[in-house]
């Protein structure tokens, strides 16, 4: 059996892939990165490499050892390679969707549309005038504020609820992004999952991060916008279990 091994991006947490497990033919394990929900600590001091150990650590202690599919939305993508390094043999096939993917050597900053990076190049100026690392903050959003956030079709009143919901909606590090990241340390087949009507992380954005892989990835393209693992959980998981 394959077991699977979701990674969650930014300002969400673990609870960001509910709606996908039930989907999935398999076990299936979605950690939160520290900082958030079963591992609270400041999220401003999350960095790559303390992620990456923490999920290692989830998967050690989940009474499971499967062979599995590692799978990564948006900024998740930082911590893949140091995640599947630390999973050797283990690991069949990642998969990622909108997913971070840096020059080799580069940081989460250069996976951004100009005006995030923009903001994030200054409050990373300010972190390092006072010598204190930040997060990003996160003023409480309206679930209608969501509706349209993403691109692709509009979010229904559930799904605003669902991805407003503080058990998913948290503050993010700012350091983080501008942390080393190294995509050679993955040598296992590589699905990149486009959604083709992202307002976040444009297609064209995706496609160039894509070829920044080490080895050409399985390019598939959805119907989507940022969040298909809330709009359409069932076609995602499809995606996700025949990868392996």
């Amino acid at each position: 059996m394959t077991a699977f091994l979701l990674i969650h991006g930014g300002n969400t947490t673990g609870r960001f892939w509910d709606k996908v497990l039930g989907h999935l033919p398999g076990p299936a394990l979605a950690p939160d990165l520290p900082g958030r929900g079963l591992h609270p600590k400041p999220i401003a001091e999350l960095s790559v490499a303390g992620g990456s150990s923490s999920v290692l650590e989830d998967v050690a202690a989940w009474d499971v050892d499967d062979d599995l599919i590692v799978v990564a939305h948006s900024s998740g993508g930082l911590f893949t390679p140091g995640v599947v390094d630390g999973l050797r043999d283990r690991v069949r096939a990642v998969v990622l969707n909108a997913a971070s993917v840096p020059m080799e050597g580069g940081g989460g900053i250069e996976c951004m549309k100009p005006r995030h990076r923009e903001g994030l190049e200054l409050a990373m100026s300010i972190a390092r005038d006072t010598g204190r690392p930040i997060d990003t903050g996160q003023r409480k959003m309206e679930p209608e504020e969501y509706r349209t956030t993403y691109g692709g079709r509009p979010l229904t009143d559930e799904e605003c609820d669902f991805v407003a919901d503080p058990a998913r909606s948290v503050p993010d590090s700012v350091d983080v992004y501008f942390q080393p990241v190294y995509w050679s340390l993955v040598d296992v087949p590589v699905t990149y999952l486009v959604n083709d009507h992202d307002r976040p992380i444009p297609a064209e954005l995706q496609l160039e991060m894509a070829g920044r892989l080490p080895k050409p990835p399985a390019i598939h393209h959805l119907d989507s916008g940022h969040v298909p693992e809330v709009t359409m959980p069932d076609v995602i998981a499809e995606e996700i279990a025949s990868a392996g």
